[in-house]
């Protein structure tokens, strides 16, 4: 609706003019100036996001626009007020509409352009609110890529390459606002129930061998620097920084973030309302190609982007000669974490340096970053690492754990800096949490850290299998249906391998030979299943030496604290709840597909990952309340899920030459592009309420929905045809129930085909 025009009017003088009055050329030109209100759709939308004039995207800041989501308390527009009358503008509420002011349409050709406009709506109605999308129960993410100078800055930065000519080092969008501005405005609107962020920062570890490997701040390049803001860590200036390696001509990596817009990353997440978890981050960056000793095998090299939780001893627990179990593993560990201490470190405003000898242990990397949290004002919960499985399992003399106990010290220096209002945990891998098994000892290894007064919840990076699915009818796990039911992904959370049973070797595993998971001397089968949260929580710990238990308990105490997850989640590829940890990455030894995957893209086995494992814990017969501290065992405002881009979507990952880990994507564990995603049975069962059909069946009626729009007014089967068709669903009447299913489970989910 067009409900007011201005008149605009342009005089512009050329020529040569001189003060004896030499003609000039005068040039005047019209153009119009309109306001309209534009209807987007019906119900209350989460976000508007890009804007189209004439299919050319245009950025939200070059127009006058007021935006209305359509919701049942939104007020009229005071300039349709004033224009229409005090009390006769409708509010237009349960319609998600626009208002531009003053829209210069000169720049159209002096007529109003067509508009086209991107909103995230989520499926409404009482039908629709079983089939919540995953963004609705998410209630903390994890913020990545941990890398990038700039990527956390709310300043747009450039780099000056030529005198007059700049470089935008951290803006890719239209919205005039830097990168992480425009991505922290998306996860806002996108997940509405988020509550807190996990901060990943990353420094680079040089070495699987803990006592060689240093951890620096590393940056992409060293020959100019970014006037606005100079790049700058623990002291440490780019000039003096040393580059990470590159990879085909350009940086594996993007280079540690700048503290300065690790600051402003903060105060921006706080400021929108997130509570912050500071997530200090390991990257591997030797490549293929390396010379390092391999500490796994004495006659290789390292491989290429390992992940760090497999620093170890100088060779490896089980390689002969490893210095496992002796002073000489306490001394490599001692090695690898340094001698920084709180007391080398100085702030100055928000400045942080470190005054102490050269170091670039384990220790000044922690605790520079705890100074640097103190200097923003403090943060809800700082973690002091994540998933050094490798490190923590090494053993000193004496069935001693020097990782564990350098963990705990660094807890306690940790503490004294930022305070007792911070919680602070360890993101232990999934794994890891519950304990070392090696021959027939059984330690509970982590115990000293998870007891420590310094530590308030037990971090958990949680990427346990939900399923053990295949192609076909007959194998094991075949009489669930459908690798998508949540019944079934719920039935693998405190069930399935790693709880009842396991495999014992690759032809176990390829021909589904499960072996049963029990504690035949003692009776605790808690104690061997990595799942059983339960078990371990509400249990005393006794450690097993050559297969005796031992009569006194170590010092954990049952239902003390509160597991965080600190990572979960599941990539978007077939079958990826088999193995949620691994990932694609061409430039990474760790590339893997999860097991029996085709590894075809699959948005919605990751939806279905993350509304099994929230839905699952937020039940109280799942997730008791401990005596102790009176709130439930997994605290679920803190199950952060991996993972949200600082990089805004679809700049990333369409910006392929800026952002070399784009291609990753498609198959990766990112949120981004994907929270607006909607379930299938979702959007049918908003469609058939809206008819008047109440008694559904979609159950069995599987896909996602990445965009829908009903162009013209029909009926609700023509507006069901089109989702239908594209994700291979037949509808059907039995017994007064309309039931969707899909077409490509018949056989699986025990549907006769020829009823």
């Amino acid at each position: 609706m067009i409900w007011a025009t201005r008149f605009l009017e342009s005089t512009t003088t050329t020529g040569g003019g001189s003060s004896k009055g030499t003609p000039r050329a005068v040039t005047t030109s019209f153009s119009y100036s309109v306001s309209l209100a534009l209807a987007l759709c019906e119900g209350e939308v989460r976000a508007l996001g890009r804007i189209w004039a004439d299919g050319i995207e245009i950025s939200k800041s070059s127009v006058n626009l007021r935006f209305y989501p359509g919701s049942q308390t939104q007020l009229p527009d005071p300039r349709i007020e004033v224009t229409e009358g005090p009390g006769q503008a409708p509010a237009f509420r349960g319609i998600a509409y626009v208002v531009i002011e003053d829209l210069d349409i000169g720049r159209f050709g002096n007529r109003v352009p067509q508009f086209s406009f991107e909103v995230v709506r989520p499926a409404q109605g009482p039908q629709a609110a079983a089939h919540l999308d995953p963004a609705s129960t998410l209630r903390a993410v994890a913020l990545i890529p941990g890398s990038g100078e700039y990527a956390l800055a709310t300043t747009p930065v450039s780099f000056q390459d030529a005198p007059g000519v700049q470089r935008a080092a951290n803006v890719s969008t239209l919205t005039g606002g830097s990168d992480f501005s425009a991505s922290l405005d998306q996860l806002s609107a996108e997940l509405p129930a988020l509550e807190a962020v996990s901060l990943v920062v990353s420094w680079f570890g040089s070495d699987l061998r803990c006592g060689f490997c240093t951890l620096r701040p590393k940056v992409e390049q060293t020959a100019a620097d970014a006037p606005a803001m100079p790049w700058r860590v623990s002291g440490l200036t780019r000039a003096a920084a040393q580059p990470v390696p590159l990879l085909s001509g350009a940086p594996v990596y993007g280079g540690s973030p700048t503290d300065a817009s690790v600051l402003e990353a903060i105060t921006a997440l706080q400021a929108a309302g997130k509570a912050v978890m500071f997530n200090p981050f390991i990257l591997m960056d030797q490549l293929e190609g390396n010379t390092l000793p391999s500490p796994y095998d004495p006659a290789a090299f390292q491989p290429a982007l390992p992940w760090r939780g497999r620093i170890t001893t100088s060779l490896a627990p089980g390689i002969a000669g490893t210095p496992d179990q002796s002073a000489a593993a306490e001394a490599e560990v001692a090695a690898f974490f340094g001698a920084a201490t709180p007391a080398q470190f100085s702030v100055s405003g928000t400045t942080v340096n470190y005054t102490g000898p050269a170091d670039w242990g384990y220790r000044r990397f922690i605790l520079h970053y705890a100074h640097l949290c103190a200097a923003s004002g403090g943060v809800e919960a700082f973690s002091i690492g994540s998933e050094l499985r490798g490190l923590t399992q090494i053993r000193g003399a004496g069935h001693s754990f020097p990782a564990v106990a350098a963990l705990a010290a660094l807890a306690a220096d940790v503490r004294a800096v930022l305070g007792p209002a911070t919680k602070i945990t360890y993101g232990a891998d999934w794994s890891e949490y519950f304990g070392y098994h090696t021959g027939d000892n059984v330690y509970f290894h982590l115990d000293a850290l998870w007891s420590h007064p310094a530590i308030d919840c037990i971090g958990i990076d949680n990427y346990m299998p939900l399923s053990d699915w295949r192609d076909g009818e007959d194998h094991a796990d075949a009489a669930f249906g459908s690798i998508y039911t949540i019944d079934y992904l719920q039935a693998n959370i405190a069930g399935g391998e790693g709880f009842d049973w396991y495999y014992d070797s690759p032809e176990g595993v390829a021909a589904q030979l499960r072996k049963p998971i029990s504690d035949g001397a003692y009776g605790e089968d808690w104690v061997y299943r990595y799942k059983d949260l339960k078990g371990w929580w509400l249990n005393p710990h006794h450690q097993r030496l050559n297969g005796v238990r031992s009569g006194a308990p170590t010092d954990w105490v049952p239902q003390s604290k509160p597991f965080w997850f600190t990572e979960f989640g599941c990539a978007a590829i077939d079958k990826a709840s088999n193995q949620p940890n691994l990932f694609l990455d061409a430039k990474s030894s760790e590339s893997a597909l999860p097991r029996a995957s085709n590894g075809h893209r699959d948005d919605l086995m990751q939806a279905q990952y993350l509304r099994a494992t929230m839905d699952f814990w937020s039940k109280p017969a799942n997730n008791p309340v401990s005596a102790t501290y009176a709130a439930p065992m997994v605290d679920t405002a803190h199950c952060f899920a991996w993972a949200w881009d600082a990089r805004p979507y679809p700049a990333f990952p369409a910006n392929a030459a800026l952002w070399s880990d784009g291609a990753n994507y498609a198959h990766g564990h990112w949120l981004n592009g994907r929270a607006a995603n909607q379930l299938l049975s979702g959007v049918v069962a908003e469609i058939c309420g809206g008819n008047g059909v109440d008694d559904l069946d979609l159950t069995r009626a599987h896909g996602i929905v990445r965009g829908y729009a009903v162009l013209t007014s029909g009926t609700g089967r023509s507006d069901l045809q089109p989702l239908t068709m594209a994700a291979g669903v037949d509808g059907f009447e039995r017994e007064g129930v309309l039931q969707f299913r899909s077409r490509s489970a018949f056989g699986a989910i025990g549907i006769d085909p020829k009823a």
